[in-house]
C-alpha cells in the first residue's frame, strides 16, 4: 500500500501549522515535511518543535532544507535532538539549496558539496567528530550518548542528483510530476544509482512530491497550482518534455520569481498552461484526481505527498481530507 504525506509550508502562524499536523496525523498521514526557506516563510525548526508537540505517530521531516544557510553542525544537532524528543519520528529532508539560497543572491551547493554535508552529516549523528571544510577543525555532537537514528532524504529532479541519490540516500523526495512517465523515469534513474553502490530499490524510500488542489470546480484548481508547476518546470527533467510545451517552459524558466516562490498568485503562474498542469500537478475535481492516482500508484512510488494549494485566506483543511480520503484503500 503506498503511504501518504503532507506538506506544509509554514505560511501561517504556529498555531494554524499545529492544527494541520495535528489533523494530518488523525487522519492517518505517515509523515508531514516541513518547508525550509526562511526569506518567505516563517521558520522552519521552530515550527516543527511546536507542532511535534502532543502527536504520536506521525513523522516530521523537512521538504526540504540546505547545508549552507543550516550548516551541518546545526542541521545534526537539530534533528537529533527531533529524534530524541519524538522518539525517533524523524526524517531530514535535504537538497542543494533553492529559494533559501537564492532570495539572497546565494547558490546552491554543487552535487560534490552535498555528498559530503550529508556524510558529515551521518558522522555527526552517529556521535563522531568530523572535519570543518573551512577551519580545518574536527568537532562533533559533544551530548550524544547513542547514535540518533535519522534517515536522510535528498530532493531530487535532475537525472545527476536522482542518480547521486540512489547511490547514498535512505530516502528520495521526486520532484518531477505526476504523468507516469516522468515518475518511472526518475525511478529508473535512482535505481541506476542505487546498482551502482551495491544497493537495490528496497533500500530507498521514494517519495512523490506533488502540488495539489482538489475541488469541484477543476478550473479553478488548476489555477491554484499553477505556480509550484512553474517551479518544477525551471528545473532540468529525467524525461523529455513534449517539443509543444518547451517555449511554455522557457518562458517560466526566464521569468521566474524566488520571491514568489509557489505563491497562487506569482506573476510567473499566469506562463503555465493547462496542459503543463495536468503533468506536474495533481489538480481538478476529486474525479480527475482520483483517476490521476491511480496512474501514480500503478508507478511502485512508496509515498505520495500532497503540498495543498487553497484560495487566498481559505483553510488546507479540506484539501487534506480530501486527499486521505481518495487515497483510503490504495
Amino acid at each position: 500500500m503506498v503511504s501518504t504525506g503532507v506538506g506544509l509550508f509554514p505560511t501561517e502562524p504556529i498555531g494554524a501549522m499545529r492544527e494541520l499536523t495535528l489533523l494530518a496525523e488523525s487522519l492517518g498521514y505517515d509523515h508531514a515535511w516541513f518547508g525550509d526557506s526562511q526569506n518567505i516563510w516563517r521558520e522552519s525548526s521552530t515550527t516543527i518543535g511546536a507542532c511535534a508537540v502532543g502527536t504520536e505517530r506521525i513523522t516530521f521531516g523537512t521538504g526540504v532544507t540546505n547545508a549552507v544557510t543550516r550548516h551541518p553542525s546545526l542541521l545534526a544537532s537539530t534533528w537529533a535532538t527531533l529524534a530524541e524528543f519524538t522518539g525517533g519520528r524523524a526524517a531530514l529532508g535535504i537538497g542543494t539549496g533553492d529559494s533559501s539560497l537564492r532570495t539572497m543572491g546565494l547558490s546552491p551547493l554543487k552535487l560534490a558539496e552535498l555528498e559530503r554535508a550529508i556524510a558529515d552529516l551521518r558522522g555527526l549523528l552517529r556521535g563522531e567528530s568530523v572535519t570543518e571544510p573551512a577551519s580545518g577543525a574536527e568537532y562533533r555532537l559533544n551530548y550524544l550518548t547513542e547514535p540518533a537514528k535519522v534517515p536522510i532524504y535528498i530532493a531530487a529532479s535532475a537525472p545527476k542528483i536522482l542518480r547521486m541519490s540512489g547511490r547514498i540516500a535512505d530516502g528520495v523526495i521526486i520532484l518531477v510530476g505526476t504523468a507516469p512517465e516522468f515518475i518511472e523515469a526518475a525511478l529508473a534513474t535512482v535505481a541506476a544509482g542505487a546498482a551502482e553502490a551495491g544497493r537495490s530499490m528496497d533500500d530507498i524510500h521514494t517519495v512523490l512530491w506533488t502540488p495539489t488542489a482538489i475541488g469541484d470546480d477543476g478550473a479553478q484548481a488548476r489555477s491554484l497550482v499553477r505556480a509550484h508547476v512553474s517551479r518544477v518546470v525551471i528545473r532540468p527533467l529525467p524525461a523529455e518534455v513534449d517539443p509543444r510545451m518547451q517555449a511554455a517552459v522557457d518562458q517560466i524558466r526566464q521569468h521566474y520569481d524566488y520571491y514568489q516562490h509557489m505563491v497562487p498568485g506569482a506573476e510567473h503562474a499566469s506562463l503555465v498552461p493547462d496542459e503543463l498542469v495536468d503533468m506536474f500537478a495533481l489538480a481538478g475535481t476529486p474525479d480527475e484526481c482520483s483517476a490521476r492516482l491511480d496512474r501514480i500508484v500503478g508507478t511502485g512510488i512508496d509515498q505520495v505527498s500532497i503540498v495543498p494549494f487553497v484560495p487566498a485566506g481559505a483553510s488546507r483543511e479540506p484539501t487534506i481530507r480530501t486527499f486521505a480520503s481518495l487515497m483510503d484503500g490504495r
